[in-house]
């Protein structure tokens, strides 16, 4: 229980109905959530706004109101608290609530289209290993301190994440590794919270239904680098051609990484193979359990990261040959008759091409390789029939099959994906709508030694179809097909 003035700090408020001697046991944006005693922030979102509920909030037990706009009518029940941003007063006021949990440890953010979740996870692993106990928010799962905690999102709501965090630092967490998402920026999720450092791993399409155009979600990652406090680092991929634009205007010290430009830090591929990559590592010959180039970005990013954060250089090489990556990303399965299975998260053109382009480099020889690839439903529809083209060109047979479709039709999905098959690629390319068909499919079709690709959900458990979340598993439903060839 906090007393509101206490938690009024960097708040710019316009106007404030009543006082700030109120006693507060809880904040929400969520008016389902409000309970006596909870102070409602009333935020402008995408699909509802919340200053349509102040009174059902009021009702339930508010005492008190953040708003952007007065009602017409201001209940006596309630103090009210006037301000130009619900969404930034949320995180500030949530990081207040919780005593600011993100300044009594080390919070490090990862940003960027592809990678990020792989280097939050290996950052937390690695300094886990290191003899630190470390928190970690994630896509595929949140985690202190070994203890697993469902994720729902990316970046959770300014509540749910700052609590979090306060549980960490409660666990005597000394680091958290978080992924930050663009809408997390966009939505003012992060607002409030005291960063470490920031990492960006790259910039290809993807969100475009959100932020209608690449310059917005360029400027939505930009804008959590130029947040940064001058005590922290800002860690950018210089390869990226966007890489540079994040640290325009950063207070942070700028650092860079790179393969082929000069950077500060440094790694060159010296063999790229199934069990692993050769590197050449900031002048240090090294063996990792990680396999592709992606994968060499991933890793020099967490090394450059944890040089930056004053780790012993040997320690962390050591550990990190060790280290294996996060669900769902390049998972390797084998069947009885040597068909190679591999499961993957990629949802974006770019990421679709990293993996594909990374097979072709660590086969062997003629073997075939099977993309079994969809879309997700209610997301941006523009990168659909290039999902469809960047399998084709990459692939020698590709099913076009359903992601999670959520509440579109299936077969629509999969016909806006077929708009980008080029008519010399139409032969190699069948559609099947059912992912658990596509899947026994591609096994059949393979021989021993052949790739199959299993594109878009990785370490998901579920499919969304008509708004109906089902248990589905790639990897599983992969090992059950292989089970049929024994």
């Amino acid at each position: 229980m906090k007393n509101l003035s206490d938690i009024l700090d960097g708040i710019a408020f316009t106007e404030l109905q009543g006082g700030a001697d109120v006693q507060i046991t809880g904040i929400t944006a969520d008016s389902r959530k409000v309970v006596p005693g909870t102070l409602f922030v009333a935020v402008k979102g995408t699909l509802v706004d919340g200053h349509k509920f102040i009174d059902q909030a009021i009702n339930d037990g508010a005492v008190a109101i953040v708003c952007e706009d007065l009602p017409g009518h201001t209940a006596n029940a309630a103090e009210f608290l006037m301000v130009a941003d619900s969404a930034e007063a949320l995180g500030k006021l949530s990081s207040n609530f919780y005593d600011n949990p993100s300044a009594k440890l080390k919070l490090v953010g990862v940003t960027g289209t592809n990678g990020k979740t792989t280097v939050a996870t290996l950052l937390y692993k690695l300094f886990t290993d290191l003899g630190y106990k470390c928190g970690l928010v994630s896509t595929v799962e949140n985690q202190i301190a070994g203890k697993i905690i469902p994720s729902t999102h990316t970046t959770p709501d300014p509540v749910a994440l700052n609590g979090l965090i306060a549980d960490m630092v409660n666990a005597g967490c000394d680091y958290c590794f978080m992924e930050v998402s663009s809408h997390a920026v966009a939505q003012h999720r992060i607002s409030g919270l005291q960063f470490s450092g920031g990492i960006f791993t790259n910039l290809t399409h993807d969100h475009l239904d959100y932020h209608k155009t690449f310059d917005n979600y360029l400027k939505a990652k930009k804008a959590f680098f130029d947040g940064l406090p001058k005590n922290a680092f800002a860690l950018t991929n210089l390869d990226d051609k966007n890489g540079s634009v994040m640290l325009q205007n950063t207070r942070a010290h700028k650092k860079s990484y790179a393969l082929k430009t000069m950077a500060d830090f440094k790694v060159r591929i010296l063999e790229n193979q199934f069990n692993g990559l050769l590197l050449n590592i900031d002048s240090e010959e090294v063996w990792f359990k990680m396999v592709g180039a992606f994968n060499a970005y991933n890793l020099l990013a967490v090394y450059a990261a944890a040089m930056l954060l004053d780790q012993d250089k040997a320690k962390t090489l050591t550990s990190l040959s060790k280290l294996s990556g996060a669900e769902g990303r390049f998972d390797y399965v084998v069947s009885p008759n040597k068909i190679i299975g591999i499961v993957d998260y990629a949802h974006t053109p770019d990421a679709v091409q990293n993996v594909l382009s990374t097979i072709k480099d660590v086969k062997s020889g003629n073997e075939k390789v099977i993309t079994i690839i969809g879309c997700g439903g209610d997301r941006d529809k523009t990168k659909r029939p290039v999902m469809a083209k960047t399998a084709c060109d990459w692939s020698d047979k590709v099913i076009l099959t359903s992601d999670n479709p959520r509440s579109e039709d299936p077969a629509q999905i999969i016909k806006d994906m077929e708009a980008g098959v080029d008519p010399s690629n139409q032969r190699k390319t069948i559609s099947i709508v059912d992912r658990r068909e596509a899947i026994k499919t591609a096994v059949h079709l393979a021989n021993p030694g052949d790739i199959i690709l299993l594109a878009g959900k990785g370490h998901e458990k579920y499919q969304e179809i008509k708004g109906v979340k089902t248990h589905f598993d790639d990897k599983e439903e992969l090992l059950e097909q292989f089970k049929t060839l024994s």
